[in-house]
């Protein structure tokens, strides 16, 4: 069938049985580029939400058994993790709780501050309990800072100076996380990319072997962020070290951690762009904890603090210092929220509280007797509130063999309940135990 075409206005039109048919003009490049797009994956964040200790390890333990890629942004050795599977305890201070997942990529962004030395005897100490193939699973980003041992010295000698200055110590782990991070920060610290170059250096013979090591670990942490995020569908996670009150920025300054805990972190730390974040889950002890030194209101130095300490078994996992125990105190959770945006939040170690017939939770500060309306910058005034708090009911009975929400006592209910009407976030997850068998999922 003959047709003819011509141009019209611009348009090609084609004559049909002499009945002119008018094309759609083929949509430009730049046109597709102006339609907004939903990233292809987002990344789902696990936070602290109070002094660090709040049991992040066994949420993302949780959740790394259905992951892809599980992500550290920040921090470094100074942080612990105690992950407890089939009755095995392992503890992680850099590797990534998700390593156990054998399924998944571990990472390792250009946030986190490095020690080899420490990286490979973690690594050594968990293959003794069943980590297997961990380097063939791990990926490190080349924009990583090194720590080394000079650091830890610093560390432990400017720790030691402090503490001669009374209340000037800030209770550090003294794993030379901070002058690390001074390093990056005055622009003379040594990245991981170093250990592959070919430029001789006065400290290239101080890491030559676990250099060699290394080597096969490290990669371009951006490019590799970039194609994980935009590449075919993935379930990402990012676990976070230490906690938001910990924050170098939003923390209880300077009694903090010396990197960005809260979700920020995350951009910062792994090179993800802020639309590519997705749920971010807030982890909160049923009561409150601290390691170290600084203002704590509702800490309680009695014999409750003590109950708490040894119930909760309440030791550093990298110092094996004692923790600083008190009630939970929901102000400086609902700070922690407003700096973070939690989505939901996992609340562990609700068997804690299993003996006591009253919890008291903190819902209001005040200072000189005025309201104070916010979470104050200010550690003077932080050290000098007075909390209000509410009384609620105990259960006094186990709930570690509870595996619903149903099944548990109540008072118990009614304090997750009271949680969740406080904060306006609700609960996700609820911790009675150890193992992975003992977190309750809600919803």
């Amino acid at each position: 069938m003959a047709s003819d075409s011509t141009v019209a206005n611009g348009r090609e039109t084609a004559a049909l049985n002499g009945e002119p048919v008018m094309k759609r003009p083929r949509e430009s490049a730049q046109e597709s580029l102006r339609v907004a797009k939903e990233p292809q994956n987002k990344v789902t964040v696990v936070l602290g939400a109070q002094w660090g200790d709040e049991g992040k390890g066994k949420v993302v333990d949780l959740l790394a058994m259905d992951a892809d890629i599980v992500c550290r942004c920040q921090g470094g050795n100074n942080a612990g993790h105690t992950v407890v599977v089939d009755s095995v305890e392992y503890d992680f201070h850099l590797l990534p709780s998700g390593v156990l997942n054998k399924k998944a990529l571990s990472f390792i962004g250009n946030g986190v501050v490095i020690h080899l030395p420490g990286l490979f005897e973690e690594a050594e100490k968990n293959l003794q309990k069943g980590l297997q193939g961990w380097e063939e699973r791990l990926k490190i980003s080349d924009r990583a800072h090194i720590v080394f041992n000079f650091h830890q010295a610093v560390d432990g000698i400017q720790e030691q100076q402090r503490q001669q200055q009374e209340g000037k110590n800030l209770g550090t782990t003294k794993k030379g996380i901070g002058p690390a991070y001074s390093s990056k920060a005055a622009r003379n610290g040594l990245r991981v990319l170093f250990l592959s170059s070919s430029f001789s250096h006065p400290l290239h013979i101080t890491i030559v072997l676990s250099g060699e090591r290394l080597r096969p670990l490290v990669t371009d942490g951006v490019y590799f962020m970039h194609k994980a995020l935009t590449g075919p569908s993935k379930k990402i996670l990012v676990e976070g070290a230490n906690a938001a009150l910990l924050d170098i920025d939003f923390g209880t300054y300077p009694f903090v951690t010396s990197s960005n805990c809260t979700v920020g972190g995350v951009c910062t730390g792994l090179g993800v762009p802020p639309s590519y974040v997705g749920r971010v889950y807030g982890v909160v002890k049923a009561y409150t904890t601290r390691v170290g030194v600084g203002a704590f209101p509702t800490e309680q130095n009695n014999e409750l603090g003590a109950l708490l300490q040894s119930r909760g078994r309440e030791f550093g996992v990298t110092t094996g210092r004692k923790r600083r125990c008190g009630w939970l105190d929901l102000i400086l959770v609902r700070y922690a929220h407003m700096v973070n945006g939690f989505s939901a939040i996992a609340l562990t170690k609700l068997d804690i509280l299993d003996t006591l017939p009253e919890i008291k939770v903190g819902v209001a500060y005040k200072v000189d007797g005025e309201p104070l309306p916010s979470f104050p910058a200010n550690m003077d005034v932080l050290s000098r509130v007075s909390v209000e708090y509410e009384t609620l009911p105990g259960w006094c009975c186990s709930t570690e063999g509870v595996r619903s929400f149903e099944e548990l006592p109540p008072q118990a209910q009614s304090y997750i309940r009271f949680i969740e009407d406080f904060l306006q976030v609700p609960v996700k997850w609820v911790g009675v135990g150890k193992s992975r068998e003992s977190i309750i999922k809600l919803f």
